[in-house]
């Protein structure tokens, strides 16, 4: 039961983590760190893939009608061999310019990813740095521009700085947010490009996990209904974090996520101290 009640809160704190600038992979690490729990699989690169795959699912509802246009307009810009004035051909395209620097740096860095990078303490530096990066590019960017703006060196730009967030701590839609604040887009243009251009990254990592636990190869033992469970409440709680922050940035700023960041960052020296009891 231990077991299934953490995989729930991990799928909760993922679905809420994944979309807001707060990191759901340092998350996933520093929540376990910080309650004690030692499960191996709960601990498992595998589990914390799953939940993002059960993320994904919740990006494809929410942006379904969108991802049914894109498809056929990206494939349509192929068969002709242009993008012409459409404007979904032309951001079909953005998107795959975009998805490129992660899925190099991705396959170059996969061991890293899966042993080095995944440590509690260098969560709280990425935490800390990406509320500073966070800070800034909300208080200097133009924000004149919307997705119908972003040039296709700029949307390489963000998909390089999304290729930062295979570090834990450093988060996604944070640093893809950013990137895109920087570049002039408005907060809530920012983020929509920000989701879009993070499911084919999540695709491709979740599938790749994916085949590892059919082969075998994840190296724990997967239990089936906390697995399950976990990934039921990322998806639910992932609808609803995409909805909320779409939203919220129509009106308000970033600056409630700086403050979280550095709060979680603090928490976890205080751990680190020992002055936490676990």
């Amino acid at each position: 039961m231990d077991q299934l009640i953490q995989a729930i809160v991990l799928g909760i704190v993922q679905g809420l983590t994944e979309f807001l600038p707060v990191s759901s992979s340092g998350h996933l690490i520093v929540v376990p760190y910080l309650m004690g729990w030692h499960d191996p699989f709960i601990d498992s690169l595998a589990f914390a893939v799953m939940l993002h795959v059960a993320t994904l699912l919740a990006l494809l509802i929410y942006f379904r009608a969108d991802w049914l246009r894109l498809i056929p307009a990206g494939l349509a810009a192929i068969r002709d061999r242009s993008i012409g004035d459409d404007p979904d051909r032309r951001l079909a395209w953005l998107l795959v310019v975009a998805t490129i620097p992660a899925v190099i740096v991705g396959i170059a860095l996969n061991d890293a990813i899966e042993t080095v990078f995944r440590d509690a303490r260098l969560v709280v530096v990425t935490l800390v740095a990406g509320a500073a990066i966070l800070y800034l590019a909300d208080h200097l960017g133009s924000r004149t521009k919307r997705m119908e703006d972003i040039s296709f060196p700029l949307a390489f730009g963000i998909g390089a700085a999304q290729a930062l967030a295979l570090v834990p701590g450093v988060s996604r839609s944070g640093i893809s947010i950013s990137a895109a604040l920087f570049g002039g887009l408005d907060r809530e243009s920012a983020a929509r490009f920000a989701f879009l251009m993070a499911t084919p990254i999540t695709a491709g990592a979740g599938l790749w996990e994916l085949r590892k636990l059919v082969a075998g190869e994840a190296g724990v033992d997967v239990p089936i209904v906390p697995l399950l469970a976990g990934m039921l409440a990322a998806l639910l709680s992932g609808l609803l974090a995409i909805a909320v922050l779409l939203r919220y940035l129509r009106t308000h700023g970033l600056g409630i996520f700086v403050a979280y960041r550095l709060a979680v960052a603090a928490l976890f020296l205080v751990a680190w101290l020992g002055l936490w009891d676990r």
